[in-house]
């Protein structure tokens, strides 16, 4: 069987010659025997140790481990098994800094709101769980007997992959901290008050709820097929002013007119109250409490983190009916 010297054996792995007299040093690849001279000498299975050291070190594993896979005291696949694992730990450590650090960056956040969002990237499964819970109990305690509302609730409820993206981390983190602030919490449950309020007075279920993260939220639930459902004040407002807004009208127009009538009077009908300058008002603040850019950023953000299509935006349509309407109310002359 040939021997090579230390000197060959570096030619033929390319490790220099004192990494592999440590590596012979540690027991990991022992001489095969000494010349008379008392220089180390090594045996083919040399090389193939050293090219199985080499492949583990550049996978990051540690020195005791290797030698406990060279002596055959661990095999080979557990130990590749238990590095994966540590590995996806890591990379997942990893992502989380790298969505802080680029919410940072982008929003230009204070030293305070980095600890924020740093402890929030940091959450397990369950506190994410009950984060999310705490602030949906805060939105909707108490309403989830509307018929409507428990599918809101599950539309609105954030649901981050075990192997998130970039991302999804990134929105996740965004998403925590703006479900944590306590003006849009005050809001949301205005938002769902007033529907509630709405739905007890007319007996009929909510469809096109605002605050609703997916398509199918607001539909009638299960022991509440009667009545059909009918459009919220969103929804009325986004579908008349859709088509005014494509056609350039101005708010403030006479061909405004019929747009705000047509809304106010619907709106109206559907609750059995008369149109007039109280109805309207009432149904200015609804709009207002409806159109709030945390609530469309919050859809924005949850639509990614649970991997959705991005939702439309109620933004510009909102905007120009409550343009629309505000010019006509009496105070506003």
């Amino acid at each position: 069987m040939a021997h090579y010297s230390i000197g060959e054996l570096a030619r033929r792995t390319g490790l220099t010659v004192k990494t592999i007299r440590f590596y012979s040093d540690q027991g990991i690849v022992p001489p095969a025997d000494r010349s008379p001279a008392g220089y180390r000498r090594y045996d083919a299975d040399a090389v193939a140790r050293l090219e199985l050291v080499r492949t583990l070190r550049d996978l990051g594993i540690d020195l005791p481990t290797i030698r406990r896979v060279v002596e055959r005291e661990a095999s080979l696949p557990e130990v590749a098994a238990a590095h994966a694992e540590a590995l996806a730990v890591q990379i997942r450590t990893l992502g989380l800094r790298r969505a802080v650090l680029a919410a940072v960056a982008r929003r230009g956040s204070s030293p305070e709101e980095m600890d924020l969002m740093h402890r929030l990237a940091r959450l397990s499964a369950d506190e994410r769980r009950r984060l999310v819970a705490d602030f949906l109990d805060a939105a909707f305690d108490g309403l989830d007997s509307v018929p409507g509302f428990a599918g809101i609730m599950r539309s609105m409820t954030p649901e981050l992959p075990d192997d998130p993206s970039p991302e999804q981390l990134e929105a996740w983190v965004e998403l925590a901290e703006l479900a944590q602030d306590p003006a849009f919490r005050a809001r949301l449950r205005r938002t769902a008050e007033h529907h509630a309020t709405e739905h007890h007075a007319t007996g009929h279920p909510i469809a096109g709820h605002p605050t609703a993260g997916h398509p199918t939220a607001g539909h009638p639930t299960a022991g509440h097929p009667a009545a059909p459902p009918r459009p919220d004040a969103a929804a009325l407002a986004r579908d008349h002013a859709r088509p005014a807004l494509a056609a350039g009208i101005d708010p403030a127009s006479p061909e405004a007119d019929r747009v705000v009538a047509a809304v106010a009077t619907r709106y109206a009908r559907d609750r059995g109250l008369p149109d007039s300058p109280e109805h309207r008002r009432r149904l200015l603040t609804r709009l207002e409490s409806a159109n709030d850019p945390r609530r469309e950023r919050y859809l924005e953000l949850l639509a990614v983190v649970n991997g959705w299509p991005a939702p439309e935006s109620l933004s510009p349509a909102l905007d120009w009916f409550t343009a629309a309407l505000r010019t006509r109310l009496p105070s506003a002359c």
